[in-house]
Formats: C-alpha cells, structure tokens, sequence
C-alpha cells in the first residue's frame, strides 16, 4: 500500500476534483459516511459525542460527521475552535447546513467559553477530532494548543479525522502540543506520519478509508514508500515444489560468534533454517567448534582461524571465501562476532577480496560486522548492490557521523538517502523498521510488538533474511518480506506467550507458523 506525504495527498485530492470531476463536497461527505460507519462499529454505545471543528476541509469531514450521527439519533455537540467568518469552500457549506439544522454549535475561541465547555466536554463519550488535517506546517498556535491541552486531559475516547491534530504528515512529530488519539481514521491512504515514531503511538489504532480516489490519479504521483502489508507478504513467499531437494532451496554461511557470544551465531544459523534455506554452515573460531556442534544439530559447522581471544582471525578471510564460491552461499555476518582488532580487520579484509575478485556475493551484515564499518567507512562504497545492512538506530549513527536525535527526526528520508547513496538495500530496525533499496524504493514494515525488544532478536533477523536470499529472493525482496515475517512471528510468540519475557528463542520457533500463514 501507498504511504503519502501530505503534498503528495493535496495533488491527489486536488486533480480527483479538477480533472476527474469528482467534487469536494462529493468526497467530503463519502469520508464522513465512512467515518460514521467507523464511529458505530467501534463505540456503539456512546450516544453523546463532542466534535472539534477547524475551518478547513478537515473541519468539514467532522461537521459531515456530525450531522449523519445527528440524523441517526446521537446527541451532538459541535465545538468551532475557528471563528464561523473563516470558514470557506465544502467546510462552509456543511456549517451553513448544521446551523439550519440547528445542530448545538458552541464557538470556543476565547478563554472564558473554553472554560465554559469544560462542562459540557466531561458529560460527552466520545470525543472527535477534526481540527487539522495534513496542511499544518508549523507549531499549532493559541487558542488551539490549549483546546487540544483539554481534549488530552479528559480520559474520553479520541477519534482522529485523517491525523491527530497537531502531528505532522511527513515526519510523524508533534508540531507543539498534539491529540493523543485512541483511533484514527485516515483518508484515502496512510500518511507518513502516522506509520512512524511517535506519530504510530499519537494516533493508536489506525484504520484506513477508501473514498473513491482514482488508482491512476494515485499512480500518477510516483510514490516511492510504501506499507507493507499482508496481502503484499503473501505474493512474495517463495515457492516448495514437490520434486526438490536442499539445494534447490539454497546454501547459507553465517560468519559469528566469539567467546562468550556463541548464542547470536546460533540464533542466526538456525533462523535462516527455519526461513527455509536448505542448509546452513556456522563459520566459527575454531576452539568454539565443539560448542556449536552441541548444540546445533541440523547445522553445519565449520571451524576457522582464531584471536588469543576466541573471535575470528583476519587469516579466516580465504577459507571463508573459498567455501562461499565453492557451494555458492549467501553469507550472514556479525552476529555475536566481537570487535577484536584482528576481527574488524577479518571484515574490512572479507569486503575488500569479494570486490577485487568480483565474487559478486550476496551479503547480509550485522550488528559487530556494521561496527567494523563503522571504523573504515570508505568501505561502504565498496559494498555490492547484492548487500543488506541492517543497523539500529546507533549502528546508524556510527555508519553515518549522524546523531541518532537527528536521524530520527525523518528515519524515512535518512535511510532513502543512505541506500541509493550507497547503493545497498538497508533495513533501518527500529518501531517500525524501514527498508530501503537501491532503487530508492521504501518500505515501512507494519508487523512486530514491543515485546520483541530484547536481546537476539536482531540476529533472528539476520538468518531469516539471509534464507530468504538463498531461496533465489532478490535481495531488496528477501529483506522486506524477512522483516515482516520477524515481526509477524515476533507476535505470534507474544499472542502465547505475552510480550513480558518474549525472547528470541520464542521468534525463532514462531518462523515456519508465520510463513504458513502467508501460503
């Protein structure tokens, strides 16, 4: 699904009534149908519910709210924070309506009707915003700030029209104060800002409307970020095919692990294998080598050069790439691998040989494998556009030279610039993790919970990307669809097990039922 910014929003609302013929007034009354039906499903009983109404169209949505629940039999109370003189267009025409209605309109600009409608507000069950929509830029002003102040204090359900009043479109921050929504009903398609920190949290549980906006009027924009969703997750499952064996399913190398760090190396082994990869290697020091094979049994090991320290040797660069070209794998490196001088010279070394001898492998880096990247950054423009990053948000700050404040200020735009400048598929992890490919394609992923904030879930990830690849994915793909069925499995784990204590180990089992149910 299209996610717009608020720009991209007002030229598809703009050409639907301009050149397809469509009217406001004609969309804004669809919107308001919608969100009324909305209004029924999710708070059926609450029978007198409070409006707030701005001047523009998005005030216009909530005066055409107002008047069909009127008409279906709710008492409505309708509160103008805009002077009636302001209001203009499809906005003007619908007051003009509710005051021959006589619907209750209260006007509240000043302080002393603010306080007046204290009252009033308080006996309501329900509570609408449509003060803003997408068009406000900058810090929401007096009188509003403090009618938005009153909204937050009450603990009524808020539902949203479009977006929380307040919040901005594009970045997903409150511009000053803004409304802290129990539902928001967004038009036509999903804003920027609401899929993304803290504007996500800002506008709680997100619905999404269709009011009639041609697909070609859509298309016509040239959107480059989308929202991942289920539908999209299931046409890219890899295919099983009755008349196979492991290797048409794909080889993968994961390159882990250091003394006291052999659990991200197992974690990420045994991911790519639940994904479906065929078979899978363990690159391990080798005094590690009888550990692993303890404890992994479906997985192949194979022992390497080591540090004094028990993490992987820089003379580990040959056998490593000789196994990778014999059986032609894709390599996982990071996970748990330490930042041994010696290790961050393996890393360094490893990239350097797989551009000289045009190798062309295809690699997912992790965790202390983007930290050794971090100490030579040169070396990024050295990555093949076959590669996936997959830093947090410090990962990212070292990688960049950027502040983690600053990089998430506009995650979006930070990792769009970062892939195509590089020429890498990254995957910015984070709530929500953002994709982004070479191509300049965005992805905002739409599955996972909080309770997969824990240790090793980011080397769960790591596997199941990496076996995505293997089963012939294009690399930007596998990297899309993996972050998804991480966190869709991430919520089956915490649907039996609750998201206190989830732990990877739980993710890693949850892998073979949330690719089930994409088939």
């Amino acid at each position: 699904m299209k996610v717009v910014t608020a720009a991209q929003m007002r030229q598809i609302d703009s050409y639907t009534i301009d050149e397809i013929g469509i009217s406001g007034i004609v969309l804004m009354e669809t919107a308001g149908s919608q969100i009324v039906r909305k209004i029924e499903q999710y708070f059926p009983k609450a029978q007198r519910i409070g409006i707030f109404v701005g001047k523009g169209n998005n005030g216009g949505d909530g005066l055409v709210i107002a008047r069909q629940l009127a008409h279906a039999g709710r008492e409505v109370l309708i509160f103008l924070v805009s002077s009636p003189e302001t209001f203009t267009g499809e906005a003007r025409i619908n007051l003009d309506i509710a005051e021959k209605l006589e619907l209750n309109i209260k006007v509240i600009l000043t302080d002393d009707a603010l306080k007046k409608s204290h009252f009033l507000v308080a006996k309501c069950e329900l509570l609408v915003d449509a003060i803003f929509g997408t068009g406000l830029h900058s810090e929401v002003r007096e009188p509003i700030a403090k009618i938005i102040d009153v909204i937050n204090e009450h603990s009524i359900p808020v539902l949203a029209v479009d977006l929380p009043s307040g919040l901005n479109a594009d970045t997903g921050h409150p511009l000053g104060t803004c409304i802290k929504a129990d539902t928001t009903i967004t038009i036509g398609l999903p804003k920027r800002g609401l899929l993304v920190q803290p504007g996500t949290e800002l506008a709680g549980n997100l619905e999404i409307i269709d009011i009639g906006f041609p697909q070609h009027v859509i298309d016509a924009q040239n959107i480059n970020v989308n929202w991942t969703t289920e539908e999209q997750a299931m046409d890219w499952m890899p295919l099983r095919f009755s008349k196979s064996h492991k290797g048409t399913y794909g080889r993968v190398l994961v390159i882990a692990g250091a003394t006291g760090m052999t659990g991200a190396a197992a974690l990420t082994s045994e991911a790519a294998l639940r994904t479906g990869a065929g078979s899978v290697t363990l690159a391990i020091p080798k005094s590690l080598n009888s550990i692993l094979e303890v404890k992994l049994s479906e997985v192949m090991t194979l022992p390497i050069p080591e540090t004094d320290t028990g993490s992987i040797a820089e003379s580990a660069v040959s056998p490593i790439l000789e196994h990778a070209e014999k059986t032609k794998s894709v390599l996982a490196i990071g996970p748990g691998l330490s930042q041994h001088p010696e290790t961050v010279k393996f890393v360094h070394q490893l990239i350097r040989e797989n551009r000289k001898q045009e190798l062309g492998l295809r690699i997912v880096i992790d965790a202390d494998g983007l930290n050794a990247l971090a100490q030579e950054k040169e070396l990024v423009s050295m990555l093949e556009s076959e590669t996936v990053l997959t830093p947090h948000l410090g990962e990212m700050s070292r990688l960049t030279g950027t502040s983690i404040q600053t990089l998430a200020l506009d995650g979006i735009s930070a990792a769009e610039e970062f892939a195509k400048q590089h020429k890498v598929t990254l995957v910015s992890k984070g709530a929500p993790t953002i994709i982004a490919t070479p191509k300049g394609d965005m992805w905002i992923n739409s599955t996972g919970n909080p309770g997969m904030a824990s240790a090793g879930m980011g080397d769960v990830l790591t596997g199941i990307i990496a076996g995505l690849i293997a089963q012939n994915l294009p690399v930007d793909i596998a990297a899309i669809l993996g972050v998804y069925i991480h966190g869709l499995a991430g919520d089956i784990a915490a649907d039996k097990t609750g998201m206190h204590g989830l732990i990877a180990g739980d993710v890693l089992l949850s892998i073979p039922k949330a690719m089930s149910q994409l088939i």
